[in-house]
């Protein structure tokens, strides 16, 4: 896949579509504390596209279910300011988050079998988020359906709206669920590596969709994955996470012409692709962190064959070598 073409972020006035300042996750049992996501900071804007790279147990899924507040409320604890559409999605009580997701901010599931109801038909579970959210009625929700799932090229559209999860195809379903995602034009898309149980042609036909009607209507979208490839095909800007931080950001083409965290070199070193036949995949080495035991520096120092004994002190500041490029690196310049 070709990454994006290296812009720099362009001054803007506008307010922000999504900002987040010093989002933190813990996970309380009796048995431990997870710290899921540490002191995680950023903004998004109207029609930008932001792709959350990592290994799995990096925090990426968690971050976006804590935007929603999707995440168990007995056992999580959220800090921080999560601001979308202006709203203070911490403050809301159950009502006002029920008007919420879905109207103004939606989601993109990994698994679509799991998360569409295989008792209801795709047509009726679109009409029924457009109802419940509009307040339109029956025949005119159901025509939205249609458009929707045209929208999203399904073939022979009006005769798939009376179709069960069970009779679509794993691509047929996963765009049945960005039809769901998108039936009440939410201004925030959020996708959780919804390409991942696909095939390589149906992944990018999903990509290629998705993008184009990011476009098309004006969405904000957080995407997040574990494959470069997807960063580069329908990235903005690009920020890569690890023990529950980012430890790198910034425009698509930057980070992956010029990584500057040891991290994501390791990631790109590792990546296949068609010059490496022949020769041994690099690897990164050892393993994610226990997040229940966080290590007091670097929590990346175990693994960077860079790390001295001030990566192992204290976790390393932001660091911008450029204003719209960081890293949290004490080999970067700030």
């Amino acid at each position: 896949m070709q990454t994006a073409q290296l812009d720099a972020p362009a001054a803007g006035t506008a307010a922000p579509l999504l900002s987040v300042r010093d989002l933190t996750v813990r996970f309380v049992s009796k048995e431990a504390t997870v710290h899921a996501v540490n002191g995680v900071s950023f903004t998004l804007d109207p029609g930008e596209v932001l792709v959350i790279l990592g290994e799995s147990g990096s925090g990426k899924s968690v971050s976006l279910r804590a935007l929603m507040r999707l995440l168990p409320p007995k056992k999580t604890v959220i800090g921080g300011s999560i601001l979308i559409a202006g709203e203070d999605v911490l403050a809301m009580d159950e009502r006002a988050l029920e008007d919420f997701r879905g109207g103004v901010v939606s989601m993109i599931f990994q698994e679509p079998m799991t998360a569409l109801d295989p008792v209801f038909t795709i047509g009726r579970q679109i009409a029924e988020t457009i109802i419940r959210h509009e307040g339109v009625s029956r025949a005119a929700a159901e025509a939205r359906a249609l458009e929707l799932l045209e929208l999203v090229q399904i073939p022979s559209a009006k005769r798939r709206l009376a179709s069960y999860p069970h009779e679509l195809s794993g691509g047929l379903r996963q765009r049945a669920m960005i039809a769901i995602a998108l039936a009440c034009r939410p201004k925030l898309l959020l996708a959780d590596e919804p390409t991942t149980a696909l095939d390589a042609t149906v992944q990018i036909q999903i990509l290629l969709l998705l993008r184009r009607l990011q476009r098309e209507l004006g969405m904000g979208v957080i995407f997040v994955t574990h494959d470069l490839g997807v960063a580069g095909e329908i990235a903005d800007r690009v920020a890569v996470m690890y023990a529950g931080r980012f430890v790198e950001e910034g425009p698509v083409g930057e980070v992956m012409r010029r990584p500057l965290h040891p991290y994501t070199q390791g990631l790109i070193g590792s990546t296949v692709h068609a010059g490496l036949r022949g020769t041994r995949l690099a690897a990164i080495p050892g393993a994610p962190p226990n997040l229940a035991r966080r290590p007091e520096g670097c929590a990346f120092a175990p693994r960077c064959s860079l790390a001295d004994d001030a990566c192992r002190a204290a976790p390393p500041d932001e660091r911008r070598p450029v204003p719209f490029h960081m890293a949290r690196c004490l080999r970067v310049d700030a």
